[in-house]
């Protein structure tokens, strides 16, 4: 009997032993089971993004540049002679036709000195005509024999001297006309003067260097700019075509055009320490607006691009990829889509590949997309009208704020009450931006 009362315990203890060991072990399962099992992935929100489709249209290729006005002619009067000033026949900052009056010098000495020439222009024509009468008589006389021949010979070589003087006279008196000539000073060139620069009274000398005046030539004028060597090819061989490319001109700081022109010459050389060529329009400049040496901003149209993928401007975007925008699928997903720009006018931008017209593309809320993000796409129009009716919707809340605060219940269910009424505007707005979008 002792013996089956030890046994029992001993069976009792095991089985203990087994049950401790089955629960542990369901207990290692569980743990094992949670750790290891994934957690249900919550799904990410879709963001609400600005969309627009890639467009066929027509896109102008211009250049733009800085460049100075350079009048077509400025000319500095300069004396030809010296003399005393007497008379200034122009006023300062008009107009001057070619030839017009501009100063006098005094041309009394210059008027002395041609009526000497003349005086000795009369004595020569005198001996010519006595040398001619006695070469006219050695000549008879030659034929008789009756004279020595080096006498004849040397009346003959008398005449061509006087000749020879008589042509020295009419010279010296031909310098003279010109020098009264120059007595009288006129524009040279048409356009506007500057400011007087001798005034009557003063002796001017041909060596001179100040002058009598300035002469600019407004009306046409020209704008000298320069364009890198890469955009050269393009525009040389539209001018080689026959082309007339057209250029503006705006004002220093872009907020105004001032005038249209053509371009009309390319210098011959290329500045070497700049690797620019410079260019030469034209500019009817009829109501003056192009100033002489003044920067204005030019733009150059060398040509137009039409059927050209159009994207607007904010849909592109640039990083690791290079140049690249986010293309909608048709899965409401965005994908990084890589493309070759071409040129912008600001608002659009061409794409010469990887996109082709339909193509959508996100224009605003790129900085919060990924590769594969979810997007709840909106026109731009949409969000256009989404932006005023959100401010109206603010208006609203605020009106129930303001009505709220005018009720003022002080008893702790009418607050509860009031506070679910101020709730609901704002629910409202919720409301109708995702309308909106």
């Amino acid at each position: 009997m002792s013996e089956a009362v030890s046994k029992q315990p001993k069976r009792s203890r095991r089985g203990l032993i087994l049950f401790v060991v089955i629960v542990l072990a369901l207990i290692a399962l569980v743990v094992v089971h949670l750790l290891t099992q994934k957690k249900p992935a919550r799904g990410a929100a879709p963001l609400v993004v600005t969309v627009a489709s890639a467009t066929l249209g027509s896109m102008p290729v211009t250049l733009s540049e800085l460049g100075t006005v350079t009048p077509v002619a400025t000319v500095t009067v300069l004396p030809q002679l010296s003399g005393y000033l007497t008379e200034v026949g122009y006023h300062e900052g008009e107009e001057v036709k070619k030839g017009q009056f501009l100063a006098q010098i005094d041309p009394r000495q210059y008027e002395i000195d041609k009526q000497q020439a003349e005086a000795t222009l009369a004595k020569d024509r005198a001996s010519l005509a006595q040398a001619r009468s006695d070469l006219a008589r050695f000549t008879q006389l030659n034929e008789r024999k009756s004279i020595a021949e080096q006498t004849f010979t040397d009346q003959q070589f008398l005449v061509q001297q006087d000749e020879a003087a008589v042509k020295v006279d009419l010279a010296n008196i031909a310098q003279f006309d010109l020098d009264l000539a120059y007595c009288r000073i006129t524009a040279p060139v048409a356009g506007k003067v500057g400011l007087r620069l001798v005034d009557p009274g003063n002796y001017v000398t041909a060596s001179s260097t100040t002058g009598i005046v300035v002469i600019t030539t407004v009306k046409p004028t020209t704008v000298q700019f320069t364009v890198p060597q890469d955009a050269l090819a393009s525009v040389v061989q539209r001018l080689n075509a026959g082309a007339t490319l057209p250029v503006t001109a705006y004002s220093s700081d872009n907020s105004k055009q001032i005038a249209t022109g053509t371009l009309y010459a390319v210098s011959n050389q290329m500045a070497t320490s700049t690797g620019t060529v410079t260019l030469r329009a034209t500019f009817a400049n009829d109501d003056e607006a192009l100033f002489p040496n003044e920067f204005v901003n030019i733009k150059l149209l060398v040509d137009t691009m039409e059927n050209a993928v159009l994207v607007p401007t904010p849909a592109v975007q640039s990083g690791a990829p290079g140049d690249y925008v986010y293309l909608v699928n048709a899965d409401n997903s965005v994908s990084v889509h890589k493309v070759t720009l071409g040129p912008s006018d600001g608002r659009n931008t061409v794409i010469l590949s990887g996109l082709s017209a339909g193509n959508v593309v996100v224009t605003d809320g790129t900085d919060r997309l990924n590769d594969g993000a979810k997007i709840r796409p909106r026109s731009r129009a949409a969000a256009a009208g989404g932006a005023s009716g959100a401010s109206a919707a603010a208006g609203g809340a605020s009106g129930a704020s303001g009505a709220a605060a005018g009720a003022g219940g002080s008893a702790a269910h009418g607050q509860h009450r009031h506070g679910h009424g101020a709730s609901g505007p704002a629910a409202a707005s919720a409301a109708s931006v995702d309308a909106a979008s």
